[in-house]
């Protein structure tokens, strides 16, 4: 047994490793550039966190999902490894002080935005951390032929000046052969190193329903698998609407999508885990990181933009290896509506120019300046008061954003945060003198540690519980400890963040790279026509049909699907697997 088990065993409590583990982890361990292709659910965290903890020195992850890192930092806090998360919201002070404890051997992994990398304060703090390995999750985004390509996915490259010993390990689970390539040209791999697992799902039986009556089918297909299910809608409306009609007949069911506060979709997620609620109606923004392994069945009443992101999302359908179904719902009006969902996505440059000079305006910033200045963004008030369109506007504001004018992020959740800043001799003195408020410092120091040295994730709910009143009373303790400079509490809140990463130009002067709009909508026009060809084909296996499209040519007809199951009833099996 290696170290690497040892670790496995101590932390995760495992004795072996999945299939590819080992391979991608000895290759990291060896200080190789490596690419880690694995379908969801292979268990790439463990592929990154296992070495790192062999080595000495920090892991930087690199991911651009702020969900996956708070969660991510919170398991492995809760297996007593030392984590941090830096992402748009925090203080310029918080930011300092985390990337301090990275310095000071104060923390093993340290999780950062994309955007983050190319910020003076952090390659300032970087230069001064002995970093062990540098992790790019979710590596498809750096390639311009990637389905979810981020240009600020390019500043990782950068940090290998700072730090050129310090291995790479890129993982994703959905990459074509050209992505492959891309991905480790993009990253100056030293050399090619590739560990693949096949994508098939054996397991997974994919099958598309034709239908008027999405909702009956819906209902049939849940009455008829049983087990945990998951169904992805594209609006948040929808996942609400949905849901309360599985209630009413019967089916336990739960709604999630990213417009829900931290507590909410924690309780929601809870509920269906533990399986008081049998099946989750939800939008994209469900599923990263979600480990349950016994879902029965995956049903998309709207079809993705992607064949990546509907592999990824069916793929949360049986990891427990047993028998499950992926299902697309398909009526006559959705290849329409996937075509117009890419105009949608690619307004005018008319337009774009017209949201960007609103922009602008709306934070008073002149030509040449504004440069660094974030703010708060509301874009329902945003589109009310300059009379935008919403889905638009916010199509806008993303091309904005990848072609480097600004940084917008939708929607953060930024839970409660404290820290001290006076040191416990001043802080004794300060409890006898104000007795009022010394039940709550040692609520504080009772329940939090590290308050000293670094920010404290708080919840005033515990901490009301706690002292025996209310959370509002909690908050005015805390905002009164603030003004007596004992503490900084950043009290919890919901928002989008913008941030200007440039200086303003004149709304004719935007550029928009070919990258960033002509060949991305190109490409989103092929990724929506291989949804179609997937959905209304009836004369190829439909795994075989995922899988050519990922570059595994040779796969067999998986004999399970719908259309391998009509042309065995048919008497035609024999001649779809004379055409592989």
């Amino acid at each position: 047994m290696s170290v690497y088990h040892d670790i496995l065993k101590q932390y995760w409590g495992y004795d072996q490793f999945r299939p590819l583990q080992l391979d991608i982890i000895e290759s990291a361990g060896k200080g190789r550039d490596t690419l880690g292709l694995m379908p969801t659910g292979g268990g790439k965290s463990i592929t990154f966190q296992v070495p790192a903890l062999a080595m000495e020195g920090v892991c930087v992850v690199v991911t651009p999902l702020i969900a996956l890192m708070k969660d991510q930092v919170s398991n492995l806090r809760k297996r007593g490894i030392s984590a941090k998360a830096i992402f748009s919201g925090l203080t310029h002070d918080e930011i300092n002080v985390a990337l301090d404890n990275c310095i000071y051997n104060g923390c093993k992994f340290l999780y950062v935005s994309p955007e983050r990398l190319s910020t003076d304060l952090f390659k300032q703090k970087l230069a001064q951390m002995k970093v062990c390995l540098i992790v790019v999750d979710e590596a498809h985004c750096i390639s311009q032929w990637g389905y979810d390509f981020r240009p600020s996915y390019m500043n990782i490259a950068t940090i290998r000046d700072i730090k050129p010993q310090a291995p790479i390990l890129a993982l994703t689970a959905t990459a074509t052969k050209e992505v492959v390539a891309d991905i480790q040209k993009r990253l100056n791999f030293k050399k090619e190193n590739v560990f693949r697992k096949s994508f098939a799902r054996e397991n997974i039986a994919y099958m598309v329903r034709q239908t008027e009556n999405k909702d009956d089918m819906l209902i049939t297909l849940l009455n008829r698998v049983q087990g945990t299910g998951i169904v992805y809608v594209r609006s948040r409306r929808k996942t609400w609407e949905t849901a309360q009609k599985l209630n009413k007949v019967g089916i336990p069911t739960a709604y999630y999508h990213a417009g829900l506060s931290n507590k909410e979709k924690d309780q929601i997620q809870r509920d269906w885990q533990n399986g008081i609620a049998r099946v989750i109606v939800c939008t994209n923004a469900f599923g990263m990181g979600i480990d349950k392994p016994d879902v029965r069945l995956v049903v998309h009443i709207d079809p993705p933009e992607s064949v990546e992101a509907y592999f990824q999302e069916a793929g949360r359908a049986g990891r427990d290896g047993q028998k499950a179904y992926a299902i697309m719902l398909w009526s006559g009006n959705d290849a329409a509506t996937l075509r117009r969902n890419a105009t949608t996505s690619y307004p005018e440059p008319d337009v774009i120019e017209s949201v960007y000079n609103s922009l602008c305006n709306s934070q008073s910033i002149g030509l040449g300046s504004g440069q660094g200045y974030t703010c708060e963004f509301d874009i329902a008030s945003f589109c009310q008061k300059f009379d935008k369109w919403a889905v638009t506007t916010h199509s806008a504001l993303t091309l904005l954003t990848n072609a480097g004018y600004i940084n917008y992020v939708d929607e953060t959740e930024l839970q409660s945060r404290v820290i001290f800043i006076v040191n416990s001799e001043e802080l004794y003195n300060i409890r006898m003198a104000h007795p009022d408020l010394d039940i709550v410092i040692k609520a504080l120091l009772r329940t939090y540690t590290g308050l000293f040295t670094e920010y404290a994730v708080i919840s005033e709910d515990v901490l009301a519980q706690k002292c025996n009143t209310t959370r509002q009373v909690i908050y005015e303790k805390l905002r009164a400890l603030t003004r007596m400079k004992i503490i900084i509490y950043n009290p919890q809140k919901k928002t989008s963040l913008l941030t200007f990463t440039r200086e303003r130009v004149h709304e004719k002067e935007l550029k928009l790279p070919a990258s960033v709009y002509a060949d991305r909508k190109r490409d989103m026009l092929h990724r929506i026509e291989s949804v179609i060809e997937y959905c209304e084909s009836t004369d190829m296996c439909r795994s075989q049909i995922l899988l050519h499209y990922f570059g595994e040519t040779d796969a067999p007809p998986c004999g399970v699907c719908d259309v391998c199951r009509k042309m065995m009833r048919e008497g035609t099996y024999e001649a779809l697997l004379s055409n592989r």
